[in-house]
């Protein structure tokens, strides 16, 4: 049985959401069980998905003996009579092809320190990576805050995933993987040239003024720049998800606060729709490779 594990920013909890509930191939789907993550469980519920819940440090039990390519727990003796090796091979090819996934959200505000950042991504990897056919990064490159991370894994068999673009770069940021790229981004900047503007989607909209006081406690944040005049625009990212029915109102109510216009662009959720299939198919191939 293939695992596949999710790592995520809290950002990118609608795109999981959806990206999970929709998937009906799946042998199981876990979500680990804690605050940054009662999110994602409301809008799974939201599209009739139940998925199991555990803290992380119990999801190799719930697994149980099957977890991290662990199909030669169909019984040995069987191996032994020829008359049952083709039974045994169909059950494995059939055990192969249906993924368990589990998926881990990170807390918000973790990006105002990039070394802090990369430290409890590291971590959950050195976790996960114990269970998992493979890691699916809903992360960004984060101003190279996860450069050369592959090296320092490079000891264990559990590869890493990405969300990259259709020109397989690793995409910037959040609002790159939801404009669809780092070209459509830069094309979206290009147009924007001589004007502030921040970018929201729906998680940023809903999110700002938490994220906000967050960073005051830590005095790491300084809101002076939202009152600058060169700041005037708010490009409001569409991608067609509704689990925040307050999404427009959150950016509307954003911009007459501090007095900026709004554009509308289109968002897209096929960036990363794709890198979650590819990180399945990626697992999927790596389990059978173990096994034949």
């Amino acid at each position: 049985m293939p695992i596949l594990s999710i790592i995520a920013c809290k950002m990118f909890e609608d795109e999981l959401a959806h990206i999970i509930s929709s998937d009906r191939e799946l042998e199981q789907l876990i979500v680990v069980e804690s605050k940054d993550n009662f999110g994602l469980l409301q809008k799974l519920k939201s599209d009739n998905c139940l998925p199991r819940t555990v803290p992380l440090d119990k999801v190799p039990f719930l697994l149980g003996n099957g977890h991290g390519s662990g199909l030669m727990a169909i019984a040995k003796p069987l191996l032994i009579l020829p008359f049952f090796r083709k039974i045994y091979e169909k059950k494995k090819i059939k055990a192969s092809l249906r993924v368990t996934v589990v998926v881990n959200l990170l807390k918000l505000g973790l990006h105002d320190d990039l070394d802090i950042l990369k430290s409890e991504v590291c971590k959950n990897i050195k976790e996960m990576a114990l269970f998992s056919d493979g890691i699916l990064l809903f992360y960004c490159s984060c101003g190279e805050a996860f450069e050369n991370l592959e090296e320092n894994f490079s000891e264990f068999d559990c590869p890493l995933y990405w969300l990259k673009d259709g020109n397989g770069e690793v995409v910037t940021d959040c609002i790159s993987a939801a404009l669809g790229g780092n070209t459509v981004y830069d094309e979206i900047m290009y147009a924007c040239r001589g004007t502030g503007a921040l970018y929201f989607t729906s998680m940023w909209a809903s999110s700002w003024k938490q994220m906000g006081e967050e960073r005051k406690r830590s005095h790491n944040f300084k809101d002076n720049f939202l009152k600058d005049p060169r700041y005037s625009r708010v490009v409001k990212i569409d991608t067609g998800l509704s689990y925040d029915p307050n999404f427009h109102k959150n950016v509307k109510d954003f911009a007459r606060s501090f007095g900026m216009e709004i554009m509308e662009v289109k968002g897209s959720l096929e960036l990363a729709e794709k890198s979650y299939r590819a990180a399945k198919k990626g697992v999927i191939q790596h389990n059978l490779k173990i096994f034949t």
